[in-house]
């Protein structure tokens, strides 16, 4: 079993999700975050004011997948989060040892 997080940008999140639906991917944990990376921040404009915003907002994605589905859960997040500009984010996939279903005990495979 593989967890792969995933840190996008926040209105790629529809298509992302419809992506992971079309391969079969029935669960994932969102959450609101905040962070940079080549992008450094950006500027806004505040009562006529300009400062810089060290942190962006993104969203980070957290999934468990069967370790042959890596490849295809990998892909479908890269493409359908892709904008082509600075700061589209980044995948991280690693080993998860164990996954227990609280509510029925199953472990391993099952549990996904």
């Amino acid at each position: 079993m593989k967890k792969i997080e995933a840190i996008i940008k926040p209105f790629k999140l529809d298509d992302v999700k419809d992506a992971l639906s079309r391969i079969g991917v029935k669960g994932m944990t969102v959450y609101e975050v905040k962070g940079f990376g080549r992008q450094l921040g950006h500027k806004e404009i505040y009562r006529g004011a300009e400062y810089q915003l060290d942190f962006v907002p993104k969203l980070k994605i957290d999934l468990a997948v069967d370790a042959e589905q890596v490849d295809q859960v990998v892909q479908a997040i890269a493409e359908s989060g892709n904008t082509g500009k600075i700061g589209d984010g980044k995948i991280f996939v690693s080993s998860i040892e164990e996954t227990v279903r609280i509510r029925t005990g199953e472990s391993g495979k099952a549990a996904l």
